[in-house]
């Protein structure tokens, strides 16, 4: 799959996030969600539309088509590995949230195939939760 800005990227998880409440974006809530002004909506929309990852017509909203929504889920996959990480180290929520956005897209694939691999292990196991008790422990004891 082409790599893509991670502008491209915010904006394809924020249409998929708004189109799963009604299977389509305006472009006023991608610009709430983004925190950006709506021409800068329709400037990037229109460029993904050239791309296909998206169906754009003004005034009709925003669908990711095939393309734009498997990638989409990709990315928001790839995010969720990464809190999942934070979440056992204890990191706040508002805090790895908006670190794991920024690391997305950084790491390769490979670092991300092995970071999911890994999570599960640890869950499938039953280590996970009691990794998180320890580490709380050892966390308290530093203070």
């Amino acid at each position: 799959m082409p790599k893509y800005s991670s502008g491209v990227e915010d904006y394809l998880k924020a249409i998929l996030h708004i189109s799963g409440k009604g299977g389509y974006a305006r472009t006023k809530d991608i610009a709430e969600e983004l925190k950006v002004k709506p021409p800068s909506v329709t400037e990037m929309v229109v460029k993904m539309a050239k791309d296909k990852l998206v169906d754009y017509e003004k005034y009709g909203g925003v669908r990711l088509t095939r393309k734009g929504e498997k990638l989409a889920k990709l990315i928001k996959e790839r995010q969720e590995v990464i809190e999942s990480l934070f979440e056992l180290m204890l990191v706040p929520g508002r805090t790895a949230k908006k670190d794991s956005c920024k690391l997305e897209h950084q790491l390769s694939p490979e670092t991300l195939s092995n970071l999911k691999l890994f999570l599960k292990f640890l869950k499938s196991k039953g280590h996970y939760e009691k990794l998180k008790k320890d580490f709380k422990k050892t966390k308290e004891g530093y203070k």
